[in-house]
């Protein structure tokens, strides 16, 4: 909401007080503060003008006009008279213009030669369509008084004389204050609720403008009936007669419109507006003439048609809640008024209508049909029920004295609302809950600024109790906590001391929350780079993966509410959403990628127990906590990378290396070491991966995830870069380790060797080399291959494995001899199995 600062402060004695300081008030009791603008940004000769003489210039395609507009300027005596010159020496200047909206005799705003505008836009005399303009007539927005650049702002006739300087006369020495207070507080989308909470902040004296003298009703200005009292528990009409419609808004309320971002129409729909501003009452005008026997409040009925103030004709749901005369509904109710009763400058006779509406049944009805009016905003926000009657009076009044009309003696108010319910509450818990304690008095007098009606007394435990009744404009007020909530607020949440608790001695990070941290530490030091890829899928993801329809990949949960119609679906691997980060950087131009994540994934079972439906009045017993247990599908944590480009970069040092299979299968064994397991790797076939390029990484025979090259179709249909290779690791299926041995340096040299086996080309090289390592015995400290042959020198279906062997005694010096000889053992332990044969 947009508030000029001299509008709120009309409410408030808060003597000497700036835009800022009120800002920061603002601000410190949880009302946000978006913007302070300052109207003085006009600077120069800015004055009022009245047109004189309108010109239409043709032969250009769009409307223009050249206008000669009296500022105030009259003759020297003495001096020639000028060529515009009118009676009494009163000289006109010729002003260029495309607005159409005005009319000879209109008071305007012109910007003298010298002015500077807001932008800034200094006006300057120059030739423009074949004419010198001397100025510039100004809109709005031009001025910077609000958004309207429809057309120039024309003022009322008696508003100021030709030549007064419009910095006074539109008060640009004012400030606007844009605010969006949280959707619990709709008292606070009115001058009245932010003056109330200014008063609050600061301290100060509070004038309630909704404080008025109404006189006694005498009888009825209009037949109304609530047949619905779910949707609307009060109704108030006042009726005024022999209105000028048609006669202007005044100047100082068409501003204050202009300001708040509410453009003027005319005099009934201004008031109106302007009301709903000050009090936050919203209001509707109704034409008496085109109403047909009296109002009645109900539902809309099947198929019921209604057209609205924007020429829409809408059809009505049967939770709509409308107004109806004996036709039929006339309102769309708390949203928008019908176009059949339409207030307009022919209307004499109107009535004003103020009305508490049920908030959900509003906040339905607008999203419904897509009316978000400023009036709907504040009903399904909760308006105060008790100001019906003084909004209705207040603008009656104002039509009365702008508008010529006579306020009849009767007055409709119909309906029953109930009023809050009084809280009780100890009077410490405020300080409880801050966990300080306040001055004396503190909790009272807050609570009393609020507006609840407070009184002190003793509860059953001797303890004193608090015992507050809410305003009626305080729907939000319902519990000691709200109370406690608002004592806060209003003390200020910087004075609450943010002290953590301390922590009880022996407490930390689990073992499983130390090893992820490895881990990620690992492959960040190893050059990854982590990110956070959105944790939902779709269905067509498993399509583009190539799974089987009978994949428990395929098995998800659909997610109620979810962020993307598209991807509903919690996954059940990280490797959809890391790909798709890596598809959307590659598509930007980053061409040598490689990214981690470590994630949860969902599992649900093969069948799965239904979710219990717990009540609130009491703790769940045992067996209902064990089947929520139990409803909640698994969720291990996972670690996934993804690799595209170079994984060694090109330079002067060389031409780089391409990622391939082999750097997916490294980053699992890094994940291995810093889990504190060895992995052992295996050929494997596993959709989404290239079946000759996918490896099965395993902890003993434990399969804890695969590895490797993706296929070249996966690639294909995600838009991936060629050659994409990815991993991925049930870390929760890999057992933790509180027992990791520190590494034995030994103090004695090493003996290395190298061997190269001809073995079948289907036999896989850690599979030799762990036979290898059985055979070589303890002496063996470590294998590693080195070279892979296959060619005529070896035979068909065969290929040479070379491998380097060190070999280390731990308590003393090898000898050659020892060293050959656990080589043999080795070599012979590879024969056994794979019938290996040394190379020759």
């Amino acid at each position: 909401m947009r508030v000029p600062v001299s509008w709120l402060l009309e409410h408030l004695d808060a003597g000497e007080v700036g835009p800022r300081e009120l800002a920061d008030a603002f601000i410190r009791i949880g009302i946000e503060v978006d913007e302070v603008r300052s109207l003085d940004q006009v600077t120069g000769p800015l004055v009022i003008g009245r047109v004189a003489e309108i010109e239409e210039l043709d032969g250009f395609k769009k409307p223009i006009r050249f206008c000669r507009v009296d500022v105030g300027e009259v003759a020297v005596p003495g001096e020639e008279p000028a060529e515009h010159e009118g009676p009494a020496g009163i000289r006109t200047r010729g002003i260029v213009c495309g607005a159409t909206n005005f009319a000879e005799g209109d008071l305007v705003v012109v910007a003298l030669p010298g002015t500077v505008l807001p932008g800034p836009f200094e006006i300057a005399s120059r030739k423009t369509y074949g004419r010198i303009s001397d100025g510039m007539i100004c809109s709005a927005r031009e001025l910077g008084l609000g958004e309207d650049h429809s057309g120039i702002l024309v003022l009322p006739p008696s508003t100021a004389s030709p030549g007064e300087c419009a910095h006074e006369v539109l008060g640009l020495n004012d400030t606007v204050l844009d605010l969006t207070p949280t959707p619990d507080r709709g008292y606070a989308l009115s001058v009245r609720g932010l003056a109330r909470e200014l008063a609050a902040a600061l301290d100060v004296p509070f004038g309630d403008p909704a404080v008025l003298d109404l006189p006694a009703a005498e009888g009825e200005a209009w037949p109304v009936e609530i047949a619905d009292p779910s949707g609307c528990d009060r109704f108030v009409v006042r009726r005024i007669t022999s209105l000028d419609a048609g006669a202007p808004t005044p100047w100082w309320m068409r501003r204050r419109l202009l300001l708040a971002g509410i453009r003027s129409i005319s005099l009934a729909v201004d008031v109106t507006n302007y009301v709903m501003l000050e009090l936050g009452q919203p209001l509707h005008a109704w034409d008496t003439a085109s109403l047909q026997g009296g109002l009645v409040v109900r539902r809309a009925k099947p198929g019921e048609k209604l057209t609205t103030l924007d020429d829409v004709e809408r059809t009505l749901d049967a939770d709509d809640v409308v107004i109806a005369d004996e036709r039929g509904a006339v309102s769309l109710a708390g949203t928008m008024g019908g176009a059949s009763t339409e207030i307009s400058t022919e209307s004499t006779d109107v009535l004003i209508e103020g009305a508490h509406w049920d908030p959900p049944s509003i906040s339905r009805t607008a999203r419904r049909h897509k009316l978000f009016s400023e009036a709907a905003k504040r009903f399904e926000r909760f308006t105060d029920p008790q100001v019906c009657a003084a909004a209705v009076e207040r603008a009656a009044r104002l039509l009365r004295t702008y508008g010529d009309g006579s306020i009849q003696p009767g007055r409709t108010d119909v309906g029953t609302f109930e009023p809050p319910a009084p809280i009780t509450m100890p009077i410490s818990l405020p300080d409880r809950v801050a966990g300080i304690r306040y001055d004396r008095g503190v909790t009272v007098r807050r609570l009393n600024q609020v507006g609840c009606k407070v009184t002190v007394g003793a509860g059953d435990d001797g303890t004193a109790q608090v015992n507050a009744t809410p305003p009626t404009w305080r729907g939000d007020l319902k519990q000691p906590a709200d109370l406690v909530e608002e004592v806060l607020r209003l003390e200020g949440y910087d004075s609450i001391p943010s002290v953590l608790p301390t922590a009880p001695a022996g407490t930390g990070l689990t073992a499983a929350q130390r090893r992820r941290r490895t881990v990620s530490r690992a492959l960040a030091e190893a050059g990854y780079v982590e990110v956070q890829p959105f944790p939902f899928v779709g269905e067509s993801v498993w399509d583009a993966f190539g799974l089987a329809a009978d994949d428990v990949r395929r098995k998800t949960v659909k997610v109620q509410n979810p962020l993307e119609a598209d991807k509903d679906r919690l996954a059940t691997t990280l490797l959809p959403g890391l790909l798709e980060t890596l598809q959307r950087n590659a598509s930007r131009g980053f061409k040598d990628l490689a990214l981690f994540h470590i994630g949860q994934v969902v599992l649900p079972g093969a069948s799965p127990v239904p979710m219990p439906e717990l009540g609130v009045s009491g703790r769940p017993s045992d067996a209902e906590l064990a089947q929520l247990e139990a409803a909640v599908p698994a969720q291990p944590q996972h670690v996934a990378v993804v690799l595209a480009g170079q994984r060694e970069r090109a330079g002067w040092w060389g031409k780089g290396e391409q990622a391939g299979w082999a750097d997916a299968v490294q980053a699992a064994r890094l994940v291995g070491q810093a889990a504190g397991v060895e992995l052992r790797v295996r050929n494997a076939e596993l959709a989404p991966w290239h079946p000759g390029r996918c490896a099965e990484l395993l902890v003993g025979d434990w399969p804890v995830g695969h590895a490797g090259e993706l296929h070249p179709k996966v690639i294909e249909a995600l838009g991936l870069p060629k050659r994409t290779v990815a991993m991925e690791l049930d870390l929760d299926a890999i057992p933790l380790r509180e027992d990791r041995p520190a590494p034995v340096i030994s103090p004695y040299p090493p003996v290395l060797l190298d061997v190269a086996l001809v073995v079948d080309a289907q036999v896989p090289a850690a599979d030799l080399a762990a036979a290898l390592v059985a055979g070589g015995g303890d002496l063996l400290e470590d294998t590693a291959l080195f070279d892979v042959y296959t060619g005529d020198q070896v035979g068909a279906g065969k290929r040479s494995l070379a491998y380097k062997l060190r070999f280390r005694a731990a308590d003393r010096t090898l000898t050659v001899d020892e060293a050959t000889a656990a080589r043999d053992a080795a070599v012979a332990e590879a024969g056994s199995r794979y019938g290996a044969e040394l190379r020759a």
